[in-house]
């Protein structure tokens, strides 16, 4: 399967949250599987993470946390999103998330939420569906 076109993918780590492993290792498996990646670095704040989208027009963010602050941060960077216009971004996460957070979560509009253990090929080809979902609702309208 080809994605529609070279999508953007912003990888962040929202809080005071240091370990990165992870969110290195799905910016690699995404980049590897065709998506042009900007990995944002440790510490970010939903502003710097929301300007990053902005400014490197992202059709995606995926937002890498385990301090379990996921209930505040997640929602923050959504709303920052919004404040720039960008509120069409497919925001996806994952980290050590209970499930009925990832419920509330997804709830409050974020696509998908990964635990550890997930298939790295399962979460690229997650989102490369998901965008050319996307995709396709815009070339129909």
């Amino acid at each position: 399967m080809f994605v529609k076109r070279p999508y953007r993918v912003v990888v962040a780590k929202p809080g005071l949250d240091g370990h990165d492993r992870g969110a290195k290792t799905i910016t690699r498996a995404l980049r590897d599987h065709g998506f042009e990646v900007i990995y944002t670095g440790l510490h970010q704040s939903p502003e710097q993470i929301a300007e990053a989208v902005l400014q490197e027009d992202a059709d995606a963010v995926g937002l890498s946390l385990l301090s379990g602050a996921h209930l505040t941060l997640f929602p923050r960077v959504m709303a920052e999103l919004q404040n720039r216009g960008r509120d069409d971004v497919l925001i996806f996460g994952g980290g050590v998330i209970p499930d009925a957070d990832a419920r509330t979560l997804k709830e409050q509009g974020v696509a998908e939420v990964f635990g550890p253990g997930s298939s790295l090929r399962e979460i690229s080809a997650w989102l490369e569906g998901a965008l050319d979902g996307l995709e396709g609702d815009d070339a129909s309208t």
